[in-house]
């Protein structure tokens, strides 16, 4: 049964304010980092359907492999490598189209086509980036970016990541 009632009816701005409340009652309560990723990945991986939903965390030079939803992915992702490599160095969000036009892309899945990375921010260091993939071509764009970086707001004053 998905979190989210009749999300089929719902336009994608009415499912995120939907979302918000709900997941801040899932994590308020939580203090463990890896439980609230996984509770995460999974609320918007069900209520959109997206291909791939989950985090990656920063381990010294590297991004690895968090909670996540969907297909296996890569485990390790090097500073500045791929869309979340990008999106830790640069500290900002980063929406592409068309992963196959992104230089450097790192094809975890050629089943996708589209991507959002969102950092997770915590004492002006990117502790960890939420990376969300579509199946589709431009499935994301700044109503999308809006929301996501609302929930990772949420999280990023309870995660202690190192």
């Amino acid at each position: 049964m998905s979190i989210v009632p009749n999300q089929l009816k719902m336009n994608k701005i009415e499912k995120y304010q939907s979302l918000l409340p709900q997941i801040e009652s899932l994590i308020s309560g939580e203090s463990d980092p890896i439980a609230n990723m996984a509770n995460v990945a999974a609320v918007l991986h069900d209520a959109f359907g997206f291909w791939w939903t989950g985090f990656y965390r920063i381990e010294g030079q590297q991004l690895v492999l968090g909670p996540f939803q969907g297909p296996i992915a890569c485990t390790r992702i090097p500073y500045g490598k791929g869309v979340c490599g990008t999106a830790w160095q640069r500290a900002e969000t980063v929406i592409v189209p068309n992963v196959h036009d992104f230089p450097g892309h790192i094809a975890c899945s050629s089943a996708s086509n589209s991507e959002i990375v969102v950092p997770v921010i915590r004492n002006n260091q990117v502790i960890a980036v939420l990376d969300i993939d579509s199946k589709d071509f431009n499935t994301f764009d700044e109503t999308d970016q809006l929301y996501l970086e609302q929930i990772v707001k949420m999280l990023q004053h309870i995660l202690s990541i190192k």
